[in-house]
This record gives structure tokens, C-alpha cells and sequence, in this order.
């Protein structure tokens, strides 16, 4: 669970890489591709121009480099020639890349187009959860204490976290120990340590928590309908606090 200096330095450097793959992600004009042409593109991305490997790929089975999750779609969604993207959906994409032996794991939310006001503020606002959980990791702290940063932070805006999926400890494995809940109480649960290593990616939904898993074994909808947002970094606990292995260039750690 503790990764030396050495494993930190290779996350470091897969967490790099795989930012390097949002940048590319922010530079399309996602109106009228297909979720399956941003798969192809981000698979040819990662082997050829970062000589990596897309870690989901093959990892329970799953065919694809990436979750392509629209709209009504919580997680886990699949890539499609069929799913095309259109003025005004959202979409995330969940992306992950494992460069000398060590995995980073990363996603985020792409407003498409020009998109209602009530889903922007659904975007923004998980987008600002995600953050309120990676500020509360700090030697000592819990995880009751990330949780709870990131459910207040939710509730307090009008959203439901999902509670069906969570954060991981995440090195040579995608999945590792502990796992990471968007929700809690302070002072609760596994208290950090320097050198772990894992992600923080909460759902934020603009109905219930519910969710259900789709006939193809994978897609997760939201029960009601409504729209769901997802963003994920994976972090490391310092000496001190946090770093964000996979921050993006465009990005700046709150203070």
C-alpha cells in the first residue's frame, strides 16, 4: 500500500503521461464523433505517441481504453460507433495508462458544445467535489475525513453521491487496497499515511444515488433519468499533504 520514492517517481511520470492524454481530449471539436472514435484515437495516442499502454484494456474483460459515460450514464459506459455526440451532452471519460510497470487512473466530464445551465452547474460542482476530497488528504487524516469534504461539499449544492462505486488504492494494480468512499463522517475510517497512493472520483447525480447496471453487464444509468457527472485524479499522501499525480496542465491545486 506504501509506495517508495522510486514507485512514487514512475506514478509521477504515468500520471504525466496520461494528463498529456486529456490535453489531446480538450483540442477535439466533440460535436458529431462517436464515443468509439475518441477510443480509437486516445488507444492510438497512448501506444504510439506516449509509448504506453492503455491499462483498461483487456482488464476484466473489458475490450476498450476508455469509459465513455453520457449524460444519464453514471460509469462503466462502452465506446460505440453508434453513440454520437451531440450539441449539449455531457460526457466522461474514465482513462487509464500504465507506463514502466505502474498504473495512473484519471477522468473527467467534457461539456459538449454549448450545454444547459443545469448541467453545467452539475459539471462545476462535482468538479469542485472532487477537489474538496483531495484537499482533506493529509498525513493523519481519515478517509471518513475525504468523504465527508466531498458529500457536504454535494449535498450543500442540491446533488446525491453515489454510493455503489469508489476511489482505490491504485499502483502496479489498477485496483489496490484501500478503498476510497465519497462519503463519511470525520475523524472515521483509514487514517493516511505518507506514501499512499490512490484515487478520488466521486458521482455526483442531480436526482437519487440510485443507480442500475445495464443489460451488457457494465453500463451504469442513473434509476431517475437525470443526469450524473464524474471527475477522478489519482493523488499521493506527502510529508506535508497531497500531490495530484495526474494534474493536467490547464489545472491549478486549490488552496
Amino acid at each position: 500500500m506504501i509506495k517508495t520514492a522510486d514507485e512514487l517517481a514512475l506514478m509521477a511520470e504515468a500520471g504525466r503521461l496520461l494528463a498529456q492524454v486529456f490535453t489531446r481530449l480538450d483540442q477535439l471539436d466533440l460535436i458529431g464523433m462517436n464515443t468509439m472514435q475518441v477510443n480509437d484515437l486516445v488507444e492510438y495516442f497512448i501506444v504510439n505517441d506516449l509509448q504506453s499502454r492503455p491499462a483498461s484494456k483487456g482488464q476484466y474483460g473489458y475490450a476498450y481504453v476508455l469509459n465513455s459515460s453520457p449524460n444519464q450514464v453514471v460509469c462503466h459506459g462502452m465506446p460505440s460507433i453508434t453513440d454520437v455526440l451531440k450539441e449539449g451532452d455531457i460526457v466522461n471519460f474514465d482513462i487509464t495508462l500504465e507506463k514502466n510497470g505502474f498504473i495512473a487512473d484519471s477522468s473527467k466530464t467534457y461539456m459538449v458544445g454549448q450545454v444547459a445551465p443545469a448541467a453545467r452547474k452539475l459539471v462545476d460542482a462535482c468538479y469542485q467535489a472532487m477537489w474538496k476530497g483531495i484537499q482533506a488528504v493529509r498525513p493523519g487524516a481519515t478517509l471518513g475525513d475525504v468523504g465527508f469534504a466531498i458529500s457536504q461539499y454535494a449535498r450543500q449544492h442540491g446533488y446525491s453521491v453515489v454510493r455503489d462505486y469508489c476511489g482505490h488504492g491504485i499502483g502496479r494494480e489498477m485496483h489496490e487496497a484501500p478503498e476510497v468512499l465519497h462519503w463519511g463522517m470525520p475523524r472515521t475510517g483509514l487514517r493516511l499515511m505518507e506514501g499512499m497512493v490512490f484515487t478520488i472520483e466521486p458521482m455526483l447525480n442531480q436526482g437519487g444515488h440510485a443507480v442500475q447496471t445495464g443489460q451488457d453487464g457494465w453500463t451504469v444509468r442513473t434509476c431517475d433519468g437525470l443526469l450524473s457527472a464524474q471527475f477522478e485524479h489519482t493523488v499521493a499522501v506527502t510529508d506535508s499533504g497531497v500531490r495530484v499525480l495526474t494534474l493536467r496542465p490547464d489545472e491549478t491545486v486549490p488552496h
